[in-house]
């Protein structure tokens, strides 16, 4: 066991966030914290980081236990060059190292200086760490002189990500680590994780990356802590089952409350004398019926729609764009029918909003020709998030001085249409500066689902948002009869919801296919068809862990060696496949880590399975190419 709670408990205000809770980390597990917005997982994190302690409880680890934690979001204050952002996770001496790398690039003449820098780095071992940081930026492919603001999103995450690690921690704690990444990006820091051999316990929505990472998953729900080894889909199935019991334990007691509670009114009229042992019961039966703290409802959003579109939403016909040199659109022809649902994959950088932007009109082509259909009424997500007045309430940023609002037809007030958003009315009166992100992203959803349209534009709605509303949004989206364009870097999102897909693959061209991402996936699964990945600091493409770079495409034809290896290939690729699942489901016990030298053995095994299959698919993917 590296940390644990032991009967700990935490309130925030009136609010349960944790109750009597008990939870054991051992080394090597990657745990998924899951719980609806709002319901402490954040605050679960500062509790195991030592940054916020229990009110009642306490928390226990081995000594000497390392613990990194990689917020949230992206503070808008760092800056600097990336090796000193990465030393400053060593503490002072990783600043005195930082300062010392800052003279010599900047300031080289100041001796003095670096005279007293270089005495104390030699007292203190100060270049083993200086080596850490280095071994650190090679293994997360960081460019060490780059400078942080200028890094992307997902760089920027990855060097947090990278301040984390050089302190070899022996557990890290990462709050929704896939925000604002790429698919690309994401499937990097699966196979990162899958690869460390220490304890993570991590937060995200992201069903594809919890399906990928996670060996157990840990529910936080209504102060309740609950462990659920095996996988997402056996989690989601005991979960149902758990729900569903306690729905029928608490109608049962409802059913003989109201029992009691007519017994102690009718029963009683012609006796003098009352049965006390019964009384009492009762009055314990109303205490525990005020402490109820019942399941969260779920949100019941609806989209307020618009008149029908044209049968022809837009048309483009060889369509191009460059700006700045740089072409992001190239040649692109397609046709946007009145009810398609189509999701915009690609990178972040590489042209998905500005491909939007070009289909409706906001931006004019450098050649091609865009034909509009008739009768559109639009509204786009993104354009929402700077509306928000941060010191105004939910209600006034929703109502906008108006006490109702439209939908479907129907006059609501903003009050009852926020609660379907699962805004309670003192969290509706609340300023917008106090939400989380998931409740911002709900009251963004609100505004625009209030307005008519034909033509929803998403450009990420899914941050932040927990999986019981990304699953109804989900539905609203398949119901709708309107068409929307959806960018979005949720796999499991784009699947469920999307029936065509435009994929951005390399130097501006943009493939139209059927069905979501396993859809394209399957359609294209040679390498050259995958969507381009975005360059690292240092200008290298990014390589998920464990598998080798692109080997250059020798020339065309096959030898008779060759085409021998490729009919094998598929059979090894199935074969390390049932592999990695048997261990992994291996993994997924619990009962395993006991035997710490055990778990170790089968973690070796599964990065070395997982080495080779990424081998025989690399050499599947050329030869495949080639032939």
């Amino acid at each position: 066991m590296l940390i644990a709670l032991r009967a700990a408990s935490l309130r925030l205000g009136s609010t349960v966030l944790l109750d009597q809770a008990d939870l054991s980390i051992e080394p090597g597990e990657r745990v998924c914290l899951v719980g609806r917005n709002g319901a402490g997982k954040s605050t679960l994190l500062r509790l195991l980081d030592g940054s916020l302690a229990p009110e009642e409880g306490r928390v226990v680890h081995d000594p000497g236990l390392k613990v990194a934690r990689m917020v949230q979001d992206v503070p808008d204050d760092l800056a600097g060059p990336v090796f000193e952002i990465v030393a400053r996770g060593l503490g002072s001496l990783g600043a005195v190292l930082a300062r010392y790398h800052a003279l010599i690039e900047t300031a080289p003449e100041r001796l003095d200086e670096l005279g007293r820098l270089q005495t104390r780095l030699d007292a203190e071992d100060g270049w083993s760490l200086d080596a850490r940081v280095a071994e650190t930026l090679s293994r997360l492919e960081l460019d060490g002189s780059a400078r942080f603001e200028q890094l992307s999103g997902g760089l920027k995450r990855r060097v947090l990500l990278a301040q984390a690690l050089v302190g070899a921690p022996d557990l890290l704690l990462l709050d929704e680590p896939t925000n604002h990444l790429d698919i690309s990006s994401i499937q990097w820091l699966e196979g990162f994780l899958r690869s460390l051999n220490i304890a993570v316990v991590f937060v995200t929505h992201d069903r594809a990356f919890l399906r990928a990472v996670a060996t157990r998953i840990l529910e936080l729900d209504r102060g309740w802590l609950t462990s659920w080894p095996g996988d997402y889909d056996n989690y989601l199935r005991r979960k149902a089952e758990r729900a569903h019991a306690e729905a029928q334990e608490n109608a049962l007691f409802d059913k003989r409350l109201a029992q009691e509670e007519v017994w102690i009114r009718k029963g009683i009229e012609a006796r003098r004398t009352r049965n006390q042992g019964r009384v009492e019961r009762l009055k314990q039966m109303r205490r525990e019926f005020a402490e109820r703290r019942n399941a969260l409802g779920k949100a019941s959003m609806q989209i307020a729609e618009g008149e029908r579109s044209g049968k022809r939403v837009v048309e483009v016909r060889d369509l191009h764009y460059a700006v700045g040199g740089r072409t992001l659109v190239r040649r692109f022809t397609a046709t946007v029918q009145r009810g398609d649902k189509i999701g915009l994959i690609g990178p972040n950088g590489v042209g998905k909003t500005t491909l939007i932007r070009l289909l409706l009109g906001q931006l004019a082509p450098t050649s091609g020709e865009v034909i509009e259909g008739s009768n559109l009424q639009i509204a786009f997500f993104d354009q929402l998030r700077g509306g928000l007045d941060e010191n105004r309430s939910v209600v006034d940023n929703l109502g906008e001085g108006k006490d109702t609002v439209e939908v479907g037809g129907q006059r609501k007030h903003v009050m009852g249409y926020l609660q379907d958003f699962l805004f309670t009315p003192d969290r509706a009166r609340s300023p917008v500066r106090s939400l989380s992100g998931g409740e911002r992203n709900r009251l963004l959803l609100a505004r625009l689902f209030a307005r008519p349209s034909n033509l929803l534009v998403l450009d990420e709605p899914t941050n932040d948002l927990d999986v019981e509303t990304l699953e109804l949004l989900e539905e609203l989206l398949i119901d709708y009869s309107g068409t929307v364009l959806l960018v979005s870097h949720d796999r499991a999102f784009l699947d469920n919801v999307v029936s065509r897909s435009f994929v951005f693959e390399g130097e501006g061209r943009v493939g139209d296919y059927v069905g979501g991402y396993s859809d394209w996936l399957r359609q294209a699964p040679v390498a050259r068809d995958r969507p381009a990945v975005p360059a690292t600091a240092a200008g290298r493409p990014e390589t998920p862990a464990g598998a080798s770079a692109p080997r250059p495409a020798a020339g065309p034809g096959l030898s008779g060696k060759e085409r021998k290896e490729l009919d094998e290939l598929p059979a090894r690729i199935d074969a390390l496949e049932a592999q990695l699942a048997g261990l992994a489901q291996r993994l997924s016990d619990p009962a395993v880590y006991a035997d710490k030298t055990y778990a170790g053995r089968l973690r070796a095994e599964a990065e070395a399975a997982q080495q080779a299959l990424d081998l025989a698919l690399s050499r599947w993917e050329l030869l495949e190419a080639r032939r």
